[in-house]
């Protein structure tokens, strides 16, 4: 067991910092609650860019780039906008060497901007729709800050979108969300759940809003990713209108959706274990490590040669780039062995000079460490198989996690002492009340996570029943949860 990371069963939060810590993935910077993405973390940060950029453009969006300085009169242009996210503004007031006229908010998200500038830039129903998606930074003011999970700025992707009615946004929000759910089931090997959130979890400003949440291994929820129909408040507020194909002028219907580098942290609690990162292959910067085994000069030429056939037969079945040759051999094999492990790369294979006269390697699984020994002539086969199964495992068994922390309750004791004593997901019945939902909230510091869509796969949440705390009536159940 790695000396330098603390057990998950002594103190999970600590547990969480250090694999960050040993995996080389982020450090504190010097403004407080910010972090400093080093070169392993930002790796998986342009892994998971490159998927979703790929995925956004095949579903019709293009990037652009707008301001991160914001003029203040926007923000409090939408009332609700404002009012949700005042307390974690970053203004800036002088620049220059001088007071500003107006003071500039750094951006917490680009609603407002974006919505100026589409106002200049749609006329017509025939500008519609427009599809626009950027990845930028973001700052909001959080008091209390963790690496990845919460930081005062971090990195993310945010669409905006304008549609001529309310059908076609309320489409995109949906779509968009299920690329984030296909996503994360099919690259980070995070089962998620899909639902819409209540009003008093929504977006400030959103009609609608829904998410994608994730099970960690503590049994408390994290929010992967969030797709919000913003109505026309946000088309209101800065007059985007369009000539419809009546040539009567309307406002147009807008989306928003976005995820971030919190995505990282999710994945590193979803798949890691006490002896630092678990990276599903399919996300992993290096998917593969290859480490030369020798005692002396007469084992270096046989294993070296050999050993660069290895990489030469991997170049053909994994992307170069993606396979490290390890040439650290002032190091001892055990201590080359686990910087991989705390690392997370899914496999290793070992090269000595027995390897070398049986003409094989010795592959071992980050997850399971289970060994194989495979042939040079069958690598180009059995490692794209190998890696796909430990892809396959890692979700079942994030998956088989999360059904067995999935608990049905009907009374609020029943409730309290469950989430006090198992944690995870509850189902249970209640009866639509902000006013209930805040007492929920208050009491056991639980909240709706969602409220499950009809092709969410919980069907013991659905059909009618009577609210856990009022005995109201109430059509479905609702998954609520502790949560970062």
């Amino acid at each position: 067991m790695a000396t330098n990371i603390t057990p998950r069963a002594e103190n999970y939060s600590q547990w969480y910092l250090d694999v960050i810590a040993a995996g080389q993935l982020a450090d504190h910077a010097p403004v407080k609650g910010c972090m400093v993405i080093r070169p392993t973390g930002y790796a998986l940060w342009e892994e998971i860019q490159a998927v979703l950029d790929r995925r956004f453009k095949e579903t019709g969006h293009v990037n652009a780039y707008f301001p991160l300085l914001i003029p203040q009169s926007f923000i409090t242009k939408e009332a609700e906008h404002v009012e949700g996210f005042a307390p974690e503004l970053a203004v800036v007031t002088r620049a220059g060497g001088k007071e500003l006229e107006e003071p500039l908010v750094i951006r917490p998200t680009s609603e407002t901007v974006i919505g100026h500038m589409y106002s200049q830039w749609i006329s017509s129903w025939r500008d519609l729709p427009l599809l626009i998606n950027q990845w930028a930074n973001v700052m909001r003011w959080e008091m209390r800050t963790r690496m990845f999970l919460r930081t005062s700025e971090f990195l993310w992707q945010e669409g905006h979108t304008a549609h001529e009615t309310p059908q076609e946004a309320e489409e995109e929000t949906l779509k968009m969300l299920d690329v984030y759910r296909e996503f994360l089931e099919g690259h980070l090997a995070m089962p998620v759940l899909a639902g819409r959130k209540t009003e008093r979890e929504k977006f400030p400003g959103a009609d609608r809003t829904y998410c994608v949440e994730a099970l960690m291994q503590d049994k408390k929820a994290l929010q992967a990713g969030t797709s919000h129909n913003l109505g026309q408040n946000f088309s209101k507020a800065f007059d985007i209108t369009f000539l419809d194909r009546a040539n009567e002028r309307l406002h147009a219907h807008t989306t928003s959706w976005g995820v971030s580098t919190r995505l990282i942290g999710g994945l590193l609690m979803t798949h890691s274990d006490d002896d630092g990162l678990v990276l599903p292959p399919r996300i992993a910067p290096v998917k593969a490590v290859i480490i030369p085994l020798f005692k002396n000069d007469e084992e270096k030429a046989l294993v070296l040669p050999f050993a660069e056939q290895v990489k030469t037969a991997l170049g053909g079945c994994l992307d170069p780039l993606k396979v490290r040759m390890d040439t650290r051999y002032d190091q001892r094999p055990a201590e080359r062995y686990f910087h991989w492990i705390q690392q997370g790369v899914p496999l290793r294979l070992e090269v000595g000079p027995r390897d070398v006269a049986g003409g094989q390697v010795c592959a071992v699984r980050r997850d399971t460490r289970a060994k194989a020994m495979i042939g040079l002539d069958d690598l180009g086969r059995e490692i794209p198989a190998l890696l796909e199964q430990m892809q396959a495992d890692l979700y079942a068994k994030a998956l088989a996690f999360r059904q067995a922390n999935t608990h049905l309750v009907d009374t609020y004791e029943e409730f309290k002492q469950v989430l006090t004593e198992k944690g995870g997901y509850i189902l249970a019945h209640w009866n639509g009340s902000e006013e209930v939902e805040a007492r929920i909230k208050e009491e056991t510091k639980a909240t709706i996570r969602l409220v499950p869509l009809e092709n969410t796969p919980l069907p013991q949440a659905a059909g009618p029943g009577r609210c856990m705390v009022t005995g109201e009536p109430s059509p479905g159940r609702v998954v609520f949860a502790l949560a970062y």
